[in-house]
């Protein structure tokens, strides 16, 4: 600036043709100190103003950058979702969808037992019991895991059973189907010391139901011997008397189990029910008592409806629920009618009337409850209960169940009486439907309650001098 100044000075009076007549020179000394003093007061004038300016403009740069990046966001945003309102739409419900499942759906199952010798057993054993369930990301519903693991699994291949017909002391008879595991395991299929266990199907079905083959192979992987318990007219056998079979008697399962242990007696014996099989085994271990005891080294059931009241009232909820028992009311009418030539004629019941029924309590008021002597489906429930009858089982038991299984929601769970029970445990996720436990994101033939159980066949036949003292502990403690 000091050097373009005088210059520029020198111009303007060029220009404006002052003479020094009318401008009079200064002193000497005067003219030759002011004008620097001047310029160093503007050029530090100039040099503040630059500073401060430059420093307003960095600190407004500054706001201005991270408003911006607000602006731009804001505006990304609000065009996705104007532009592309689906896609955000779908981003923001698949969100929230993973968000409800890592919440609600995903856990760790609860085991309900006193502190004992059993539940210290199935805690050291059972390793899948400290794991969190993961059910199946797209298909965690209870209706839908109950009626997918149905269709998935029932893909398997049939099993191959060596068959064996049992007839009963009143001239009934059921078929036993042991596991027929081919020419190179047939020497020790037949071994007395070899374990065994039984297998009792659900309300409808038999050895080759999806479900039965399930747990078959997972017995067939611990080396076991397995067999399965027909019901009567069930798996293709002749129904040879006026009788079927119900939650509420065990009187078959109690001579097929003699008669297994009449065949091996020096084998361990376990027995497995699923869903109505499963009544049946509570209903034998709670009226045998300690002949249950003498007979099974332990137990263990499925997806059991305990409180039979709590499982219908549910079943009769609209819509999806009501559209299962009406489902499994069909089977039964089904069931019965290619009985039908049996069945019909002077009984209690109406054969007729029967195949009616619409609703699984209407089949039992009009069947059930009249066969088995009853009278009301009420006293039939009633005598089908288990969540009731827990201090009367004298055989170390693991019922797995779903907390939001339609056929038995977790307030028909009898968890506190299994706190205070001498043998009972229970062990209930938060998911999984009725028979169903897929997992994985895209489920196989193998699902969560087929791990707990292989786990807990091999645990117990590994274990039996355990299992002895677990009895003698838990014996023990129900006499207190």
């Amino acid at each position: 600036m000091s050097a373009l100044r005088p210059s520029l000075l020198d111009d303007h009076h060029k220009e404006t043709g002052s003479s020094s007549s009318l401008h009079k020179p200064l002193p000497a000394a005067k003219t030759k100190e002011k004008p620097n003093v001047r310029r160093k007061v503007f050029i530090n004038l100039l040099l503040n103003m630059r500073m401060m300016c430059e420093e307003k403009m960095k600190h407004q740069a500054h706001r201005h950058f991270f408003s911006t990046l607000v602006v731009k966001t804001k505006v990304q945003w609000t065009r996705i979702f104007y532009e592309y309102h689906r896609l955000a739409l779908g981003l923001t419900v698949g969100a929230g969808f993973v968000l409800y499942y890592m919440i609600e759906a995903v856990k760790k199952p609860m085991l309900a037992c006193r502190g004992s010798a059993w539940k210290s057993f199935l805690q050291q054993h059972l390793h899948y019991l400290h794991d969190y369930y993961w059910p199946t990301l797209w298909c965690f519903e209870s209706r839908a895991q109950t009626i997918m693991a149905s269709f998935i699994r029932s893909r398997m291949p049939d099993i191959k059973y060596k068959r064996e017909v049992l007839a009963l002391k009143d001239g009934g008879q059921v078929c036993l189907d042991w596991l027929d595991e081919g020419n190179e395991a047939s020497r020790d299929h037949d071994h007395p010391e070899r374990p065994t266990v039984i297998l009792l199907p659900g309300l409808t079905g038999c050895s080759q139901s999806e479900y039965v083959k399930s747990f078959v192979l997972a017995v067939e992987r611990t080396s076991a011997r397995c067999v399965v318990f027909n019901n009567r007219g069930r798996g293709g056998i002749e129904l040879k008397t006026p009788r079927t079979y119900c939650a509420a008697n065990s009187d078959d399962l109690e001579e097929a189990i003699d008669y297994i242990r009449g065949k091996f007696p020096d084998a361990p014996l376990m027995a497995t029910g699923i869903s109505l099989g499963g009544m049946i085994i509570g209903n034998y271990l709670s009226t045998r008592g300690e002949k249950a005891a003498r007979s099974l080294v332990a137990a263990m059931v499925l997806s059991i409806p305990w409180n039979v009241f709590v499982g219908t009232e549910s079943l009769e909820k609209p819509l999806w629920n009501l559209l299962l028992n009406r489902h499994l009311a069909n089977c039964l009418c089904n069931t019965v009618d290619s009985m039908r030539n049996m069945l019909e004629g002077d009984h209690k019941w109406d054969i007729d009337h029967v195949m009616k029924s619409k609703t699984i309590r209407e089949f039992d008021t009009r069947f059930t409850a009249l066969q088995f002597g009853y009278g009301t489906v009420e006293n039939y429930y009633k005598a089908a209960c288990l969540h009731d009858k827990l201090d009367k089982i004298k055989v170390p038991l693991l019922c797995l169940s779903a907390a939001d299984d339609p056929f038995q929601p977790l307030e028909g769970i009898p968890v506190e009486a299994a706190k205070k029970s001498s043998h009972v445990a229970i062990a209930v996720t938060a998911r999984g439907g009725h028979i169903g436990f897929m997992e994985g994101l895209f489920p196989t033939n193998t699902y969560y309650s087929d791990r707990i159980y292989g786990q807990l066949v091999s645990a117990i036949f590994n274990n039996l001098h355990l299992i002895a003292d677990i009895k003698k502990e838990a014996m023990d403690y129900s006499k207190t």
